[in-house]
């Protein structure tokens, strides 16, 4: 068996790899928005009741939740490469916001109940529409962030 190397595992193995720890801000807009988007999921999916077991205010979130994660993406996109405030924005707003916003766990088990309860129309139903749905409504947010003027580049930001 080889003899570990104590001093060359210290090095860096590529220089232009990213960290393997995220920054310390990064985590932090992340937690930030998760909690927000977690909170408004929460309060939405109370407010809105079910219909014939199938959670709506569930299904509202995570298709209007891919719409805008989309167009969110789509307006960063063309401002400009992932660096500075629009990473900072991706990050808060996206991975955060959204994030906690949408929720897959929510589908799976709603669906998993109805399925126990013998539902099984509405369970199937239910997740192929959401994850359909979720998918067109992924890809009008693109489409919509690609018709969004974007403002010229400040001299001194990459673009």
């Amino acid at each position: 068996m080889p003899e570990f190397d104590h001093e060359q595992a210290a090095e860096p193995v590529d220089p232009d790899l990213a960290p393997a720890h995220p920054p310390a801000v990064s985590v932090a807009l992340v937690a930030l928005g998760g909690t927000l988007g977690t909170a408004a999921r929460a309060l939405i999916a109370e407010a809105v009741p079910q219909s014939a077991g199938i959670p709506l205010g569930i299904l509202a979130i995570n298709l209007g939740g891919a719409y805008l994660l989309g167009l969110l993406l789509a307006v960063l996109h063309r401002l400009g490469p992932d660096v500075g405030r629009r990473r900072a924005v991706r990050l808060l707003c996206g991975t955060g916001v959204l994030g906690g916003f949408t929720t897959y766990s929510a589908l799976a088990t709603d669906s998993g109940l109805l399925l126990l309860s013998g539902d099984l129309l509405p369970a199937l139903g239910y997740a192929l529409v959401t994850v359909l749905a979720g998918a067109l409504c992924s890809w009008a947010g693109l489409a919509t962030g690609s018709l969004v003027r974007v403002p010229a580049a400040d001299p001194g930001e990459p673009r």
